[in-house]
């Protein structure tokens, strides 16, 4: 944590809770947004918004100068895997119910773990490689790579873009705890707002045409490489709201974990999974059936655990985050 915010456990929480609940809309609208427009539209334009927003707090927080970092390649190779955290996570969206996808993707707590025996040179007990068993054994039950493709709402490969997210994402966090990062949450959100419109400015030049589309029969591929369409007037209001949503993500996480022990807050990134059962119940009509509901419980339940085991320990591995997810 940078000396240049004070410990405040009670209003980290808040922004934790407030930044989740940013995060569930975000994905709702992702999701529904996705049989129409492309998602590198979508991440352009809401990062677009997001940053005017998040550049109106950085006059807040101190101004033009906090944008300098001593460390610039850090940054871009953290924005690049965000990147690649998010649009594996969207993508996915578009063929799985929010619930699904959600809880594949909170195998990263999990995934730190492992990866902080390499990285990190931290030794991990029973306790937490048996959590990490059970976790994985829950994703299994999700994915069911044992079934035929009805049995399955999607191919193999698309259950596997959210397990591709969760390792870009954990291995983000790891980074970001083996250099350290005493940026400011506004500047932390600008820099990877800006790396989104990057790539999603990349997107379009190569396939904003939708020239790619036509050779994918998944949902997921055409909403990877549909042309860019102007939004019709019932949707430009949830373009907005993207935007809107991505600076208040931006901002509310990175002050999340700047205002309290990662520790703390972390627990509660997992309020994201009921409220993405519940947004996908009532916008889509999507509930897990039993199976898919056992699997979700042990993925939460072994999550859980190693947050927990690891506070109990004092050393947070899995809780070490410092920059927002799917913002």
């Amino acid at each position: 944590m940078s000396s240049q915010s004070q410990p405040n456990p009670a209003l980290g929480i808040a922004f934790m809770l407030i930044g989740i609940t940013a995060i569930s809309v975000n994905d709702t609208v992702i999701k529904f947004l996705s049989g129409g427009y492309p998602l590198h539209q979508m991440v352009f334009v809401r990062s677009a918004i997001g940053i005017c927003f998040s550049l109106t707090i950085v006059q807040f927080e101190g101004g033009w100068s906090i944008l300098r970092t001593a460390r610039p390649g850090l940054h871009i190779l953290r924005g690049l895997m965000i990147v690649v955290a998010n649009m594996s996570f969207f993508t996915a969206l578009a063929a799985l119910s929010l619930a699904e996808t959600t809880a594949i993707f909170f195998i990263s707590p999990l995934l730190i773990t492992l990866l902080s025996i390499p990285f990190l040179g931290e030794k991990v007990g029973p306790y937490r490689i048996g959590a990490v068993i059970v976790g994985l054994i829950g994703v299994i039950i999700v994915t069911r790579p044992w079934a035929g493709g009805a049995e399955r709402d999607a191919p193999l490969f698309v259950y596997l873009l959210p397990i591709v997210g969760a390792f870009a994402y954990a291995t983000t966090q790891l980074l970001t705890r083996k250099l350290g990062v005493t940026s400011r949450a506004s500047a932390l959100a600008v820099y990877l707002q800006g790396m989104f419109l990057v790539v999603g400015g990349l997107f379009w030049l190569v396939a904003g045409d939708g020239r790619y589309a036509t050779q994918f029969d998944s949902p997921s591929m055409q909403f990877l490489f549909r042309a860019w369409t102007w939004p019709v007037d019932g949707d430009l209001w949830l373009f907005v709201v993207l935007g809107l949503v991505a600076g208040v993500v931006g901002y509310c996480m990175s002050a999340a974990y700047r205002m309290s022990n990662a520790a703390t807050v972390a627990p509660f990134e997992y309020t994201g999974l009921p409220l993405a059962i519940f947004w996908g119940w009532v916008i889509f009509g999507d509930l897990p059936d039993l199976v898919t509901a056992t699997g979700i419980a042990l993925i939460l339940a072994s999550g859980l655990f190693v947050f927990l085991r690891e506070r109990q320990l004092g050393r947070p591995v899995a809780a070490a985050r410092r920059t927002q997810k799917r913002m």
